[in-house]
């Protein structure tokens, strides 16, 4: 078996020349099963070092090896330094649709791929090309129209496979494995490129349907495990009667158990250690707490109940605070994060229904710092779906979630407002 050997290269140079140091040993070492080196990875990507520099170890490793010598990179960064050129034997691209600044689908990403090939070929005529990484992950969050999703994965990496067949260029598919630990720098979907998981157990046939989620019915039994605990629940101190209020209580019950579960399968490939585990079950059971004071509350007003259970402000406040703290996240440095719709769904739809039914609740005057932060969150919404340039579906939906979050506190301003107006005494 051949191998490529990587040296790695940063931006550390005491480092850079134990590697190089290390690598040309390997290389001596081994020649009969180094088929090339690759001398430094996405480094002018991270802007650890100017291509004089990256050229400068290439000379190195090129001047003490008898082996073919490169350097590999994002395609367009070749084009931006096309000096580095000179200093390889043959030049190693990374295509990889989904990270592009302008995000290609599964659908087009082959063609993208045949695509940045006839550029490079163009760009550097006569040079040998490898592609060094292409594929597609199956977990993580959507950029624009690019989803990171076992059907996606499986679709860009079954038409690559094909294209490779007459495309007569070598190339590397990334990767082999998925590699959890990577979460912590690149998020959810750092860790899902393999073609395997963590345990060696493919996550595909190369060939017939493949079942994004294969235990769906895992949610349709958390929302019927939903109806029935806000059903007992609603046993609790009761004072009203009818089939309207059990009915509502079966639907928020099902909605927040079904929300719950698609939340908790986005943990269990988002979540990397023990903080971040406490954190978002703390926040689950918060927001399985909220629903539930909120479907009591539903229940006895559509049961024609008067005297209705309290709401209690300051969750409220806390979840308007919650999204807006998130939303700041996803506007200045969203890049690695997911959105957590199925958290935020049910406090978001719950106060929304709750205003919808309640005119004495919409007209309460709300804190200054409810109304502050109602008036940001359709602003932080928006600036989701302008980063993906509303090509996304879920900023869409992250989009409504903030909306039905705000628009019942600006509500109910406007209408403490109108009332003052009508009635200046109570000021």
């Amino acid at each position: 078996m051949k191998v490529l050997m990587g040296i790695w290269l940063s931006g550390i140079p005491r480092l850079n020349d134990q590697q190089v140091a290390l690598g040309i040993a390997e290389a001596r070492a081994h020649p009969g099963v180094i088929q090339g080196v690759i001398v430094g990875s996405e480094t002018l990507l991270r802007g650890e070092l100017s291509s004089r520099q990256i050229a400068g170890y290439l000379k190195t490793v090129r001047s003490a090896i008898s082996e073919p010598v490169t350097y590999a990179d994002v395609w367009s960064f070749w084009l931006s330094h096309p000096e580095l050129a000179s200093s390889v034997d043959f030049i190693t691209i990374h295509i990889l649709p989904y990270w592009e600044d302008q995000p290609v689908s599964s659908r087009q990403g082959v063609q993208h791929a045949a695509d940045v090939i006839a550029t490079m070929q163009r760009a550097f005529p006569g040079r040998r090309l490898m592609i060094g990484e292409t594929g597609w992950p199956s977990e993580g969050s959507t950029r624009q129209g690019a989803h990171a999703s076992l059907v996606d994965q499986a679709r860009y990496l079954r038409e690559f496979l094909r294209y490779a067949a007459t495309a007569k260029i070598p190339y590397n598919l990334f990767a082999a494995y998925d590699t959890p630990w990577q979460r912590a720098q690149e998020g959810t979907v750092g860790g899902y490129w393999g073609m395997y998981n963590a345990n060696d157990q493919p996550k595909y046939a190369m060939q017939g349907p493949v079942v994004e989620e294969p235990h769906w019915a895992f949610g349709w039994l958390a929302g019927v495990a939903g109806a029935v605990v806000f059903a007992l629940a609603g046993l609790w101190r009761r004072r009203w009667t009818g089939g309207c209020g059990w009915m509502a209580l079966g639907l928020s019950g099902f909605a927040a158990g079904a929300a719950l579960a698609w939340q908790c399968r986005q943990m269990w490939f988002a979540c990397s250690n023990r903080l971040e585990w406490s954190i978002s079950i703390a926040a689950c059971v918060l927001a399985l707490v909220t629903a539930l004071q909120l479907a009591r509350w539903i229940a006895a007003r559509l049961s024609g109940l008067m005297q209705l259970p309290r709401v209690t402000v300051w969750l409220r406040f806390g979840w308007l605070f919650g999204m807006a703290y998130f939303g700041l996240l996803l506007s200045f440095n969203g890049r690695y994060r997911d959105l957590p719709i199925g958290l935020f769904a049910l406090p978001c739809i719950g106060y929304a229904m709750v205003a919808l039914l309640s005119e004495h609740y919409e007209a309460r005057w709300p804190m200054v710092e409810e109304r502050f932060l109602a008036a940001c969150l359709p602003v932080l919404g928006a600036t989701v779906v302008f980063q993906n340039v509303g090509l996304s579906a879920v900023s869409w939906l992250w989009l409504a979630l903030n909306v039905a979050l705000a628009a019942p506190v600006l509500s109910s301003w406007y209408r403490a407002r109108q009332n003052l107006r009508l009635d200046p005494q109570q000021a």
